[in-house]
């Protein structure tokens, strides 16, 4: 019990009246941080659904893991290729004012000690703090507060992070994601490609990759990477059939009026790209401006034919494609 007694659980305590800390179980939908292990875990009538991972071993502060309906674990936290890539995770290529270009996005540049990977990294996301903790019957959510550190101690970027969990039954659930970047302690140009930064990225468990059988697919109905990869599109389905069973992930932009192309691989990664004036070019975020974004994550039974999906591209993406 001592791992789940601390600030958090005074700010959940106070979210949810009549609740004491050691009771959360209460609500339905609950939110937990755990200061041993450096995890915020969300769950559904006791069942975890995401953990938010921000311990300082980590250079990356991600979402790991997230469940399936039958509690599979639908994204992978490490893996090959790519063993930088982080679940669900944000990282770019910056620059404060004249100072170095720092790319968290291989963090693996960033080590102190390239033959000694346990030393650390220079420069990292440090999760600050949590705020706006609120659990209930349908509902948990929490605001993870970030800075982007460089060369230890630099402060680069100043981060938010909005989670949301909205259960739907059955196992399966909607996870709301919304983060705002902002040039706090002075001018940032983002140094970043077309393809190497998160927005955010996601890569999915090998299990459902299509890789081992699994399935991308849009809006449009286009079917994988060939079809898929730098298309405009307004969500994107990756879902498997493991051990006789279909489930899967589908990542929705909600309406806002601009066009977003999307990164897809059979090997399992996926994410949106930022609309085309922030994606594959340079650009500079002068102090004090931000950039936000937002993307909404269903959790299913099934594949991208599922009732489910298409009640939430109804919900969240009603506009027709342009």
């Amino acid at each position: 019990m001592a791992a789940w007694v601390l600030h958090a659980a005074l700010a959940l305590a106070a979210a949810c009246p009549g609740q004491s800390a050691p009771v959360q179980a209460s609500h339905r939908v609950s939110v937990q941080e755990n200061v041993e292990t450096g995890s915020l875990r969300f769950a559904i009538d006791g069942r975890e659904a995401f953990v938010y991972q921000f311990d300082t071993r980590f250079a990356l502060p991600h979402l790991w893991p997230l469940r399936s309906p039958t509690g599979r674990p639908l994204t992978v936290q490490k893996t090959e290729p790519f063993p930088h890539h982080r679940s669900i995770w944000f990282a770019d290529k910056v620059q404060l004012k004249d100072g170095p270009v720092t790319d968290f996005y291989h963090e693996w540049a960033n080590l102190r000690d390239k033959e000694n990977p346990k030393a650390g990294h220079h420069s990292f996301i440090r999760h600050e703090k949590f705020t706006d903790l609120r659990c209930g019957e349908k509902k948990a959510r929490a605001t993870a507060v970030l800075t982007w550190m460089v060369q230890e101690q630099i402060p680069v970027l100043a981060q938010s992070l909005h989670m949301e969990l909205e259960d739907l039954g059955a196992g399966e659930y909607l996870l709301q994601l919304s983060w705002e970047w902002k040039a706090e302690f002075g001018p940032v140009k983002f140094h970043s490609d077309w393809v190497h930064y998160a927005w955010p990225f996601l890569r999915m468990d090998p299990k459902f990759s299509g890789e081992q059988g699994g399935t991308i697919e849009d809006d449009q109905g286009r079917r994988g990477q060939k079809a898929t990869n730098q298309k405009y599109a307004r969500w994107i389905d990756y879902s498997n059939t493991v051990d006789g069973v279909t489930e899967g992930l589908t990542v929705f932009v909600p309406d806002d009026g601009q066009k977003r192309k999307w990164l897809t691989r059979e090997y399992g990664t996926f994410g949106p790209r930022r609309p085309d004036a922030f994606s594959g070019s340079r650009f500079t975020l002068q102090k004090g401006e931000s950039l936000r974004g937002r993307v909404v994550l269903l959790v299913h039974q099934g594949n991208a034919s599922s009732p489910q999906v298409r009640k939430q591209a109804a919900r969240w993406c009603p506009t027709q494609p342009q």
